[in-house]
């Protein structure tokens, strides 16, 4: 797989030409050309949820726990629209409050009792998580916000320190919009907010395809909130 290697590399000198640039997120006019919308803004058509935890809110997919109704496991709501393979998907993302814990699945499998078990671009209010790649019900943190990891077929592990976490972490708005997007190709995942790279994978024991979903996580009451998602396949 010498092509997914140089994609690696290429990326990584990405990161170190963004820190470079005064840590500078990219532009907002990034090109559009070849993504299609998954989400009408009106109502969940595509969409599939634990009943009581997800509605649309103001053309936003919105999920929410309170009090009067909390949450003790994790719930995804599922995108019926396919199992993409190689992709770039595009997502503005926000909380509400002062906790607030979710992710986008993606090349996940669907498990009994609204659960995923596949990789996950986490996001979350506080310091930590925002950027890392999970996996859920499998490899749990797979990186460290900030990281270029590469995982060989026998299972070891190659980590490279690319940019510090705690000054991306500053590049992410805790109750802001976030522009989220993962671009998956091969064994290759990049996950980026905000036109930054936050993480970089390249994954040769990992799935290939798989569905698509949005987490919202147990704990405390909390509201996140997805809007303009959209998707662009790589057919190459």
């Amino acid at each position: 797989m010498p092509r997914m290697l140089t994609l690696a590399t290429i990326s990584g000198l990405l990161i170190v030409a963004q820190w470079s640039a005064s840590f500078r997120p990219a532009s907002a006019a990034d090109a559009e050309e070849g993504f299609k919308p998954m989400f009408n803004g009106k109502d969940l058509t595509g969409w599939e949820g634990e009943p009581g935890y997800w509605s649309v809110e103001n053309g936003t997919i919105t999920g929410q726990t309170t009090k009067q109704k909390p949450l003790d496991h994790p719930t995804y709501m599922y995108w019926t629209g396919g199992r993409p393979h190689n992709f770039e998907l595009r997502a503005s993302y926000r909380f509400q409050g002062s906790f607030g814990n979710s992710g986008i699945n993606f090349r996940s499998e669907r498990l009994p009792h609204w659960d995923i078990r596949g990789y996950q671009a986490d996001m979350e209010v506080g310091p930590v998580c925002s950027g890392t790649l999970y996996e859920c019900n499998g490899r749990a943190v797979m990186t460290v916000r900030g990281q270029l990891l590469v995982i060989e077929e026998n299972g070891q592990r190659k980590v490279t320190t690319l940019a510090p976490a705690a000054e991306l972490q500053k590049l992410i708005k805790p109750n802001g919009w976030n522009e989220c997007a993962i671009i998956a190709r091969g064994p290759a995942i990049i996950i980026k907010i905000n036109g930054v790279v936050m993480s970089d994978v390249i994954d040769r024991n990992g799935a290939w395809d798989g569905i698509l979903s949005l987490q919202l996580h147990p704990g405390p009451p909390m509201k996140v909130q997805f809007k303009n998602i959209r998707i662009k396949d790589f057919f190459d």
